[in-house]
């Protein structure tokens, strides 16, 4: 028997730091999980990236593609006692910003909706602001926007974790 999950997980980290094969493991015994990728298949280094994770997950877990509308396929998939997993907010970021959405109104509408899913949900997160301010606009304005991204998340979300060399420091626990 799988141990309960609360209904909101975030988990961050930064680049290769393990956030996402802990999370995946918060899932571990889970019955019919589904993994919402938001990346798309760019370029020959994204296709490895993305061939490790479906390696490491194996053929258990249901694969739903999304880079935009984050909100709706939550609200499409979320089912009672059905765990979805988000890889990750800072790509569904970027998507957001190189395709000129409106990314504030996509946030809010991401936090208005995550408390009113019926099933539990792990969302996976970079934390891009503990290194230099970047030298472009652009760069500046992604750092910002995540920044903010993740704290509207963890504000929604009963568990947070920072996950650093595949170790999870526990930021936030109410159950």
């Amino acid at each position: 028997m799988a141990d309960p999950l609360p209904p909101l997980t975030l988990i961050l980290g930064g680049a290769r730091s393990g956030k996402s094969a802990f999370a995946e493991a918060l899932l571990g015994d889970h019955a019919e999980p589904v993994y919402l990728a938001t990346a798309e298949i760019k370029d020959d280094e994204m296709a490895e990236r993305i061939r490790h994770h479906r390696l490491r997950r194996g053929a258990r877990w249901a694969t739903v593609e999304e880079p935009f509308d984050l909100t709706g396929a939550l609200a499409t998939h979320s089912r009672p006692g059905r765990p979805l997993l988000v890889d990750c907010l800072t790509l569904w970021l970027s998507n957001l910003l190189l395709g000129d959405a409106p990314v504030e109104a996509e946030i809010r509408r991401l936090t208005d909706t995550l408390p009113a899913l019926p099933g539990p949900v792990v969302l996976v997160s970079n934390e891009v602001g503990l290194g230099i301010v970047p030298d472009n606009p652009l760069a500046r304005s992604f750092r910002d926007h995540a920044g903010r991204l993740n704290q509207a998340v963890a504000a929604c979300c009963q568990h947070v974790v920072f996950v650093a060399a595949g170790l999870p420091l526990i930021l936030k626990d109410i159950r």
